[in-house]
């Protein structure tokens, strides 16, 4: 209750505008740190809900940030919640991508120091140092690259349920499984979610002083998200032109007149961390 309290006071105001922001010194932002909390049974999910809607009531907090709040307790999680059970047991099992790439040992053993592209070292040390970092880190900087890689669905899910304190398996499997790496071929979402260093570098400090270049796609400095970004529309562009979503990044691949130079520069990390 006390740290439902301290969010409520003190986060819960600049949840809505920064919800989906990340910031390399600060990986906290306004995110309310309640997860383990929920998953453990010390919170219930209603009375958090309350406690939002009570800070928006008394003039707390706006109402942008209170239902974006609400929508990820009573909406985002129960939904998983609910897929978990109804999927059922078969669904670990997936792999519509065909993807079977063993996660690398730097992954495995959090070793951010190996890692150049800093994005992902900041995340990967984030969650050696903590457990925990919020949700679109996972999703954008550590579940897409291991789509872009190619890693086995099951491994990739696997290394999030023990490397996470909120890491349960009802939480972690229709997350991993099928929002982050999309082996179910689309039952619990309409699009793979992968992008290149543009969409971090728009929605972060990440890329500032890093050693590649969002916008780079070939050359030393290409980034390693943006070649991967590309490699995947390419390995998957008929599954990718037959879906409304993801259609236009088949067109503008398409378009890349040094398509096969970004395929190639993206070999480099094949065999070693970006």
């Amino acid at each position: 209750m006390a740290a439902l309290r301290r969010f409520t006071e003190h986060r819960l105001a600049g949840f809505g505008p920064h919800e989906d922001a990340m910031l390399a010194a600060d990986p906290v932002m306004s995110h309310s740190l309640l997860s383990s909390s929920l998953n453990l049974g010390l919170l219930d999910p209603f009375e958090v809900v309350t406690a939002a809607e009570n800070a928006w009531r008394t003039g707390r907090a706006p109402v942008n940030s209170v239902e974006g709040f609400v929508r990820q307790i009573a909406g985002w999680r129960e939904y998983v919640w609910q897929l978990y059970w109804y999927f059922g047991e078969e669904y670990r099992q997936l792999n519509a991508l065909h993807h079977r790439t063993p996660l690398p040992d730097w992954f495995l053993e959090l070793d951010a120091d190996a890692v150049t592209a800093r994005c992902l070292a900041t995340v990967l040390a984030q969650v050696r140092d903590t457990g925990w970092t919020h949700h679109i880190p996972r999703l954008m900087v550590l579940g897409s690259f291991a789509l872009q890689r190619g890693w086995d669905p099951r491994g990739v899910t696997d290394w999030f349920h023990r490397c996470f304190v909120d890491g349960y398996d009802w939480v972690m499997l229709p997350n991993v499984t099928g929002m982050s790496q999309y082996a179910d071929g689309g039952r619990m979402t309409t699009k793979p979610y992968t992008s290149g260093g543009a969409y971090i570098h728009r929605m972060s400090d990440l890329c500032d002083g890093c050693s590649y270049r969002p916008g780079d796609r070939t050359g030393e400095r290409a980034c390693p998200y943006t070649t991967g970004y590309w490699s995947f529309v390419h390995r998957h562009r008929a599954l990718l032109a037959a879906n409304h979503r993801t259609s236009r990044a088949v067109q503008g691949l398409d378009r890349l007149t040094d398509a096969d130079q970004v395929l190639r520069t993206n070999h480099r990390w094949d065999e070693h961390p970006p």
